[in-house]
């Protein structure tokens, strides 16, 4: 690996490098590979932390802070903001695929579409990163496009599926799928994080084919306090303590 500028070996007191024998040199270049390994996986997991909760836009700066290392640390591994997001979004895609293959699986086509909504919304209620990449309401990679491409056709394959069984009303499109889980994920806030779950049940009921069973929401309906709670994380303002 070819050495950074700020790379030095040990000098003497008149900045001169000292002499090191051949067997010193190559023990001193492993632990500086281990440590630039350990700084990427921590900028990594760290940044996982700062986009799931500000979103794709948060500065390299601080996560930079978070990790512990200079915030050039954090440009030299991944020295666009695209590197970055592929670098940790590219696998989350692939789980929300992987939850719609799992959902295919399921005899009932009802079951499985719902299993999939649900999945989905899941993710993403403590991951806005995630929410921003799904939702494309952030600049994205263009390399995420056959990603997202085949999160849609997934979900294509089972509305259609639902659809021809009848438990599906027949105008419901993929979008509008993709449309209610950005919707659902944003009543998902701190004080109610599991309250999305009886609108996920009335969103349901909406879906189901006239005449088809329907199961009884889940859940209380919000209370005032929690009302304005949802109201203000709709309208994009800070929840009041």
């Amino acid at each position: 690996m070819a050495a950074h500028p700020g790379d030095a070996g040990p000098r003497t007191r008149s900045g001169a490098a000292a002499p090191t024998g051949q067997d010193d040199g190559c023990a001193s270049a492993r632990p500086l590979r281990a440590d630039a390994e350990r700084n990427r996986r921590r900028v990594l997991a760290v940044a996982m932390d700062v986009f799931a909760e500000r979103g794709l836009d948060a500065g390299f700066d601080e996560i930079a802070r978070r990790a512990g290392v200079g915030v050039g640390t954090v440009y030299r591994r991944f020295p666009r903001r695209e590197d970055l997001v592929v670098a940790l979004f590219e696998d989350r895609l692939q789980a929300v695929i992987g939850i719609g293959q799992a959902a295919a699986l399921d005899p009932d086509p009802w079951t499985g579409l719902l299993g999939f909504v649900t999945g989905m919304v899941e993710l993403q209620v403590s991951d806005r990163g995630l929410r921003e990449v799904i939702s494309q309401t952030a600049p994205l990679p263009s390399a995420f496009r056959e990603s997202i491409d085949r999160v849609h056709a997934v979900a294509g394959d089972l509305l259609e599926r639902a659809q021809r069984a009848g438990v599906v009303r027949s105008d419901v499109a993929v979008s509008d799928l993709v449309a209610l889980t950005g919707m659902l994920t944003a009543v998902a806030g701190p004080d109610v994080p599991e309250l999305w779950r009886r609108y996920a049940a009335l969103v349901a009921a909406g879906l189901r084919a006239d005449g088809a069973p329907r199961a009884p929401l889940p859940l209380a309906p919000p209370d005032p306090d929690e009302l304005d709670h949802l109201m203000r994380l709709a309208c994009g303002r800070r929840p009041q303590p």
